[in-house]
């Protein structure tokens, strides 16, 4: 049984039969009123690992209706994409935007509660905020989906949330329906400098790996103490009715067990062991990446993606082998040790093998804006190794890839019929330096127009404000 549904007992429970409260945070997201439309004659990269030429993409309703060549328009909007490419919207699985919001002053550093080693009841969302000009510079760079995660100075940072890149008054008319939260884990220097140089523990990686252990023993515990809460219950209601389910006599003073008290900290990581919280690790080093693994067979939880994973190359076979995927740069390396035995084939190695899962991320506001060339460079490198990489295998990199470690690939990431129609137009082929996305659809509307100015967002941040306004 599911925490959230230990959860409702205990809401039950508690409100004596009254209704349970809401979803906490709920997603307010609608899309945006869109009409039929027709890409007409375009070279298509679905995102499955096809490349279909002169080839159509039907949009109704918000969703992909078909895909393929001399489609009906059927009273569509037509675009004729002659010369253009076509893709799925792009998908950053990694990026502070909102929680390190432009500018980077003090007053928009949010994105790590860096009191405690473990502050796994924290959530990004709570500090996204929605004005950052990132979104928008990310959106004309062809991004529709992007999951804004806690920093790396803790071991367990805590939640990450999934967004729709579309603008938004509160993080709510962001946040992706229905998408899991993520949870954000660091390993290696990050966390040991942050607490080390307080002279507080972790101070070593020995230290790390304990504190992930004894964060996670005492989930296990807490999770221990909801289910006997359960058992009780169970048993208490079926003492209180009989088979026909009226209540026993004798019974009426007998009182209903008392569920355990909420712990944060102690949900979150509860729902990464039931499989409801997606795991994303930042982390460098190969043996560190192995310790991680060990560390989630110890717990049972599944590891979505390294992020970073200068290393990744090294134990691609066994990543590959455990269905986990290893969010990478293109050639970032040597900032600090543990990213100083990095190569450039690191993606396309990590691709290699069979059910070989590569993503490329950013962890950048520039970087996010360019995620097409950052996979430009990783399918280069790998080409001079030997590899033949085409670009439609390469842009599942930055679309299918990146949705199946964000748990929403039955929605994004491909433009396959019945999924929702995030769709990019781009001037020529997108792993081309040249390339621009000329139009974005988010949901079949457009929410990106290179040509029509009135069509792009802007942050209320960039419009400034009269000169003597309020400081």
């Amino acid at each position: 049984m599911t925490l959230a549904r230990s959860l409702l007992l205990a809401l039950i429970a508690w409100a004596a039969g009254a209704q349970a409260a809401p979803d906490p945070f709920k997603s307010t997201y609608q899309p945006a009123a869109s009409t039929p439309t027709l890409i007409r004659n375009a070279t298509v990269l679905d995102g499955t690992g096809r490349r279909l030429d002169r080839a159509d993409v039907l949009m109704r309703d918000g969703k992909i209706s078909a895909v393929g060549t001399g489609l009906a328009a059927d009273g569509a909007t037509v675009v004729d994409a002659q010369g253009r490419w076509v893709t799925p919207g792009l998908i950053d699985v990694h990026s502070h935007l909102g929680v390190y919001a432009s500018p980077g002053v003090n007053a928009h550093q949010d994105g790590n509660e860096a009191t405690d080693p473990v502050t796994a009841g924290v959530w990004a969302e709570h500090g996204v905020w929605p004005q950052d000009p990132g979104f928008y510079t990310a959106l004309a760079g062809g991004v529709t989906t992007l999951q804004v995660l806690p920093g790396s100075a803790n071991l367990i940072g805590g939640r990450g949330v999934t967004l729709r890149n579309v603008a938004g008054t509160t993080m709510q008319e962001m946040k992706f329906p229905g998408a899991p939260h993520g949870l954000k884990m660091a390993c290696g220097e990050n966390p040991k400098r942050v607490y080390g140089d307080k002279g507080r523990a972790p101070s070593t990686r020995m230290g790390n790996v304990a504190g992930y252990r004894q964060a996670f023993a005492d989930a296990q515990d807490y999770r221990g103490q909801w289910e006997k809460y359960e058992r009780e219950l169970a048993a208490y209601e079926a003492q209180q009715k009989d088979g026909k389910g009226s209540r026993k006599k004798g019974d009426g003073d007998a009182k209903p067990p008392t569920p355990p008290k909420r712990d944060l900290r102690l949900e979150t990581l509860v729902g990464a062991m039931n499989g409801e919280i997606q795991v994303h690790i930042h982390c460098y080093r190969a043996d560190e990446m192995a310790v991680m693994l060990d560390l989630a067979r110890e717990f049972g939880f599944k590891v979505a993606a390294f992020h970073h994973g200068v290393e990744a190359y090294k134990i691609a076979d066994r990543l590959a082998q455990e269905g986990v995927c290893g969010a990478l740069w293109a050639d970032w390396w040597g900032f600090k040790m543990e990213a100083y035995d990095a190569i450039w084939e690191n993606i396309a190695f990590v691709d290699a093998p069979s059910n070989g899962c590569a993503i490329v991320h950013s962890d950048s506001a520039e970087g996010i804006q360019r995620l097409n060339q950052e996979a430009a460079k990783a399918m280069a490198r790998g080409r001079q190794a030997g590899l033949e990489i085409t670009p439609e295998h390469a842009i599942r990199w930055i679309t299918s890839n990146a949705a199946r470690s964000l748990g929403v690939a039955g929605e994004v990431g491909t433009l396959e019929p019945g999924k929702r129609a995030d769709v990019v137009i781009w001037n020529r082929d997108p792993f081309s330096v040249y390339a621009l996305a000329e139009r974005v659809y988010v949901d079949g509307a457009v929410r990106y127009d290179r040509a029509a100015p009135p069509a792009k967002p802007e942050s209320d941040f960039l419009l400034g404000q009269p000169a003597g306004g309020a400081q």
